[in-house]
């Protein structure tokens, strides 16, 4: 196992900790993505979120904090760093504390998305 499968698997988790009532469109090795209930202009599902093995990091996508920066407000510098765009943090190792800040971040994510 590659240091970013073991990324990727502590990423995938806080993930799908969060996942309940929502819809998981894709669980394979290094890709998951997880949609809302509600439906986009287009009539598809929105993304929630979705955990990617890349070439030289694990990206993990937290859509409603583009939507809703407020969400993102209280971020710790450390977590900052690893923020890519509005919606994107990448990881290149395990990081116990980060992983758990952003599992909380998550969870408020989940709060305000139907």
């Amino acid at each position: 196992m590659s240091d970013f499968d073991g990324v990727f698997a502590a990423l995938r988790a806080v993930m799908l900790n969060h996942a309940e009532g929502l819809t998981v469109t894709r669980d394979a090795p290094g890709d998951l993505v997880v949609r809302t209930r509600t439906l986009d202009a287009t009539g598809e599902a929105e993304w929630f979120g979705a955990v990617t093995i890349k070439k030289s990091y694990v990206a993990f996508h937290l859509m409603p904090i583009y939507c809703d920066p407020a969400l993102a407000a209280d971020l710790s510098p450390d977590l900052t760093r690893r923020r890519q765009g509005k919606s994107c943090f990448n990881f290149k190792r395990e990081e116990p504390a980060l992983f758990a800040e952003l599992d909380r971040l998550t969870g408020r994510a989940r709060e305000v998305v139907d």
